[in-house]
């Protein structure tokens, strides 16, 4: 209880300090009707799951205690996103049972991209459910639903949007750390920097076309350390002159890093281009770099460390799979305390340190501007 007490002061302090930076302390506090995510696995909350295959024990085990869709212990950031804001958890969009789209839609897949890529998901994990499929299906989720609550008994309108909402909702972009990972496969260097200007374009056409659709709000999350992925310092033979100051790989950040910075670039020509949206830039990247220099004054064990999964002398295998080495069955179950781990598979957080992160991403103490989420409607 401590603990939830000094998060909230936190909270509450670095609001004030982000509100006032850029002198909008009387600032209303926004009414977000409803939530659209459009995103990868870091912020699917079972679309990947009714897409494919359903995500296995012991994934959900430390908040719902099954799996629900999530490659994660628990709650995502956009979970703790919607909780803050006082919404339900996000329904995905291609769920169909026991759905509930009243405060908004998940759109995101694992394995999207922002670009489409000549891949797939049984070859190496890439969803075709890019970004423009997303923002496809999202167009038909509005004109769809928007029919049938104009001719449904008021009985029937309770799992649908309200019209009304989606002009005051608020747009959420997670996604790009596969169209990342895709450039690393390649190992071509100039090729992936020279993809990168149509990779963010592509990101602000879809803002563009929610624009013009009467979206107004949108919160936008450049991509983490991807460098700094566990999976990615497993699966290498890694020299120590290719690590940074805190453990991480520092050429497969350098990607992270050149896509943010044109990311960044283009949210600020967006803000040119529709002049009644309020276009917010949120560095994940920083905050989760944070957390991993920090791991250890934090409370975690190292950030290298995977709670789910069995990596142990070249052996890998996947949270949740079984294997057979040399007779024996190897299960690659989870750690005793996830709560002690930033990673949970290798690839994704766990729930404690999806907190850590959206704790700090909501004061806008990582943002730009610097407001908080509750005033991303604003403009200053």
């Amino acid at each position: 209880m401590e603990n939830v007490k000094v998060f909230s002061i936190i909270i509450a302090v670095f609001s004030v300090l982000s509100v006032e930076s850029v002198g909008l302390k009387d600032l209303k506090t926004c009414n977000f009707g409803a939530v659209y995510n459009f995103g990868d696995s870091n912020s699917d909350t079972g679309g990947g799951s009714a897409a494919f295959w359903p995500a296995g024990k012991p994934c959900g085990e430390t908040f719902f205690g099954r799996p629900v869709g999530r490659g994660c212990d628990g709650r995502l950031i956009i979970d703790f996103i919607a909780e803050h804001l006082g919404l339900p958890h996000l329904s995905p969009y291609l769920d169909s049972i026991g759905t509930s789209f009243r405060y908004g839609a998940n759109f995101a897949i694992g394995g999207s991209t922002i670009r489409p890529q000549n891949e797939s998901m049984s070859l190496n994990g890439v969803s075709p459910f890019s970004l423009d499929i997303q923002i496809v299906q999202f167009d038909q989720f509005k004109d769809r639903t928007g029919h049938f609550y104009n001719r449904s008994y008021p009985r029937h309108r309770r799992n649908l949007p309200r019209p009304e909402d989606f002009s005051k909702a608020l747009y959420i972009f997670d996604i790009g750390q596969n169209d990342i990972a895709a450039g690393l496969r390649k190992k071509n260097d100039s090729a992936f920097h020279a993809s990168v200007p149509d990779i963010v374009d592509q990101l602000a056409k879809a803002v563009q076309n929610l624009y013009e659709h009467g979206a107004r709000t949108f919160w936008v999350h450049n991509t983490g350390p991807i460098g700094c992925l566990p999976v990615s310092l497993h699966y290498h033979d890694i020299k120590p002159e290719e690590l940074d100051e805190q453990g991480c790989l520092k050429a497969q950040n350098a990607y992270s890093m050149e896509f943010n910075r044109q990311l960044k670039a283009r949210v600020i020509k967006l803000r040119e281009e529709l002049p009644h949206a309020a276009v917010t830039y949120v560095d994940i990247y920083a905050a989760k770099y944070e957390l991993i220099g920090n791991a250890k004054k934090q409370g975690f064990v190292e950030a290298a460390n995977i709670c789910c999964g069995f990596h142990e002398d070249e052996i890998q295998v996947y949270c949740g799979h079984k294997q057979n080495i040399n007779g024996t069955e190897i299960y690659a179950g989870s750690c005793e305390n996830p709560s002690d781990f930033i990673s949970w598979d290798g690839v994704h957080y766990t729930e404690v340190a999806n907190r850590w992160v959206a704790h700090r991403i909501i004061t806008g103490s990582f943002s730009d501007p610097p407001l908080p989420i509750k005033h991303a409607c604003h403009k200053p």
